[in-house]
């Protein structure tokens, strides 16, 4: 679909369009539950850039405008930051030098105007606080402008609609403005922007408010936009402000006791490490089936099979929680009939969830979409990895079926033609061309460039599977299955034999991307055979040779492993997977290298997102970045419609921590193991605490020295025993 001049492509038919960097416009971004807001850094919510600033709930935007103004003038902006626990936004601005008439002069920098910005239960409230720090009384107009447009995200993503539904007449009050839209949908959705002290003169599009302060006086002012709310009046906005803040801030203390803590000797390390514990404690959403990190804000704030996945696994060692609130919200909606226009089968994990009136119309196929290929393999992958790190028994009995239906979808629908690798063809015009998590259209294709055609066998995808294959029979073993156990090691062998003869491409060093539709193979040098490593499924000898592979020049930028090689045809550092660097990729790479014992090559692509993690505005790593090589005292080029914060973004420092330190765990022997753990150079300290392992916990602190690490316990709770195997 057309929308705009200036695109940047995501995948076939649902891009995302971009007019301006995010170097030009950096954003402020606040969620809570189902709805999320993004503004700019004086606190605004301008229509510029990538046309993403606005107040969402559930992929509508509630709220499409919102701008003060001093006198008709834009205030000069001071400081903008969110707090390193994602709570509040916080803005200072001040005045311009502007003539009041009547009034006089009033100097640039008279008049703070502090801004800040809670959001809970799908309303934002701020707080505007005006101090007068002249010598002298002033008085100048404030003036508070807003809209509601009601897009839809895919609108907003820059897909264009035939028909939108009925804007209804704004509802103007004394100290209310009411917007409302009636969907094709037939769903009335409203935004309440209430002003508490009531405003001097409202109006369908703002507040206007005449301000006098004493010398060194201050007023306050409060501002609340609702989204879906019901008429009820909350009638002192400065004490709901005060209750949600506190209580936002009662949720972050509550948090740490149910996961590890991290910290380091190294602060900008830690700065690193704090915020992905604040942005994944964002991102992740309460839903009936337990928590769920949502994939990314803006484009991709709800549920996504694949994305929640690989976030649970990063997080898996110290927040098991995590995994577990992903597998029982896919086990409930893991598909039971076929569907093509959703490409649903029986047994297949979901890919994405939509709430919008798109979704719920059918113009886009996304409502309940199960396009991914690899989304049901990892599932399994998953529910074994949460069972090797939990031990839990009574969850595995709970979860059992669910996992013998997503091998039955591999066994009986992966495999679309037959020849043993599982593949991706899709079956409606309108779904993803590709399914893997490379899915922008041109992802796939051969040394001249040509698209591959389907069905497709992704090499990963081929990993994914023998290891859910080997991950569900250590499961049926477990439940004293051994019948199903030994067929499907049996079968992981086979694949693994078959993947070998089919993939490996000796005169690269690495294996094919992929086998089109007339098992073609697409001699590409991506970084997709990196995630084979982490299924366990190339041999020792290979290993070594992709460990050279991905960290030589062609495929190392300094900051971590590009998506694809600079060597190939459709290289492009400013694309969206085909020479990008993508954090949770390089992550998954980095702890593939360290079981294969690589851990110095892991170690380099840990070096290289920290040093990233550095330049990066809030230490925020973005769902990914160009892939430029590295110049000396410059910092990695942003990719303009990157999610900011992405959670499997946010999720890579802890899967890539694990991976250095070796960090395993074996629950029926009560034991947490340290495989030749490494510190490199700028961690000389790792605290690891309330690390925990069933009903025991323990604080470890780990230190480097010159020729290994040692590992103290500073506190022990529980039978828990600690092994390092240097």
């Amino acid at each position: 679909m057309a929308g705009g001049r200036d695109v940047i492509r995501v995948d076939e038919h649902y891009y995302v369009r971009a007019t301006s960097t995010m170097v030009d416009d950096r954003t402020r971004v606040l969620k809570h539950g189902n709805g999320f807001a993004v503004f700019d850094r004086y606190g605004d919510i301008l229509n510029i850039g990538r046309g993403e600033q606005g107040i969402y709930h559930e992929d509508t935007r509630h709220l499409s405008r919102l701008e003060i103004r001093l006198n008709d003038r834009r205030p000069l902006l001071l400081y903008s930051t969110v707090k390193s626990d994602n709570t509040l936004l916080t803005v200072d601005l001040a005045n311009p030098d502007f003539e009041v008439p009547g009034e006089g002069r009033i100097p640039q920098g008279a008049v703070h105007v502090f801004r800040s910005k809670v959001l809970h239960g799908g309303a934002c409230i701020e707080h505007i606080r005006l101090h007068n720090y002249a010598c002298c009384p002033v008085a100048f107009t404030l003036e508070v402008f807003f809209d509601a447009d009601f897009a839809d995200i895919f609108e907003v993503r820059g897909t264009e609609r035939r028909a939108r539904g009925r804007d209804l007449a704004p509802r103007v009050r004394r100290d209310t403005v009411i917007f409302g839209y009636r969907g094709r949908d037939g769903v009335v959705r409203r935004t309440w922007v209430t002003s508490d002290p009531a405003p001097t003169e409202a109006w369908a599009g703002g507040f206007r408010y005449r301000v006098r302060l004493p010398a060194r006086g201050a007023t306050d002012i409060y501002l609340r936009v609702a989204c879906q709310a019901d008429e009820t009046r909350v009638r002192d906005l400065a004490a709901a402000y005060r209750d949600i803040y506190t209580g936002l801030q009662q949720g972050v203390a509550a948090s740490w006791h149910r996961q590890c803590y991290v910290s380091t000797s190294n602060e900008q390390f830690n700065d690193w490490l704090n915020r992905a514990y604040a942005d994944l404690r964002m991102l992740t959403t309460p839903t009936g089936h337990g928590l769920y990190p949502y994939a990314g804000v803006p484009w991709f704030s709800t549920v996504f099979g694949r994305d929640g996945i690989w976030t649970g696994l990063e997080c898996l060692w110290h927040n098991p929680d995590l995994a577990r609130g992903v597998l029982r919200y896919l086990a409930a909606f893991q598909a039971d009939d076929e569907d093509p226009a959703t490409d649903a089968q029986p047994g297949k994990i979901l890919h994405e969830v939509r709430r919008g009136e798109m979704a719920r119309t059918g113009e886009v196929p996304f409502g309940r979409y199960y396009g991914s290929v690899d989304a049901t393999p990892l599932f399994v992958v998953l529910a074994g990895a949460y069972f090797g790190r939990t031990g839990d028994r009574e969850f595995l009995r709970e979860l059992w079926p669910h996992v013998q239906r997503a091998i039955e979808w591999i066994d009986t629908y992966g495999d679309v033609d037959g020849d043993g690798f599982v593949e991706y063809a899709r079956r409606t015009p309108r779904g993803l061309v590709n399914q893997g998590w490379k899915d922008s259209e041109d992802a796939v294709f051969h040394a001249d460039g040509t698209l591959a055609r389907g069905p497709v066998a992704l090499c990963e995808v081929q990993g994914y599977v023998y290891e859910a294959k080997r991950a569900a029979a250590r499961l049926a073993r477990a439940l004293e299955a051994p019948g199903a156990a030994e067929r499907w090691e049996a079968e992981a062998r086979l694949l693994r034999d078959r993947v070998e003869a089919a993939f490996w491409w000796p005169e690269r060093g690495t294996y094919v991307l992929a086998l089109d539709g007339e098992k073609r193979p697409c001699r590409v040098a991506a970084s997709n055979p990196g995630h084979l490593l982490f299924s366990g499924l190339p041999d020792r000898r290979r290993a070594a040779e992709l460990a050279q592979t991905f960290l030589a020049p062609a495929f190392f930028s300094g900051w971590g492993v590009r998506t694809l090689a600079e060597t190939e045809c459709r290289y492009n550092p400013m694309s969206y997977h085909n020479g990008s660097v993508w954090p949770h990729d390089n992550a998954i790479i980095a702890a593939g290298l360290a079981r294969y014992g690589h851990k110095v090559e892991a170690a380099r692509i840990l070096a290289g997102l920290f040093d990233a993690s550095i330049f990066m505005d809030l230490h925020r790593l973005p769902e990914l970045f160009c892939g430029f090589a590295r110049r000396p005292g410059e910092g990695p080029t942003h990719y303009p419609v990157a999610c900011l914060p992405q959670a499997w973004a946010s999720g890579a420092v802890f899967l890539l921590l694990q991976a250095v330190l070796g960090l395993e765990f074996r629950p029926g022997a009560r034991e947490i193991r340290f495989r030749h753990p490494l510190l490199p150079a700028f961690l000389e300290e790792v605290k690891l605490e309330n690390l925990r392992l069933g009903e025991a916990s323990v604080d470890l602190v780990l230190r480097r020295h010159a020729r290994n690490v040692s590992v103290d316990v500073a506190r022990k709770d529980g039978p828990v025993e600690i092994v390092v195997a240097a």
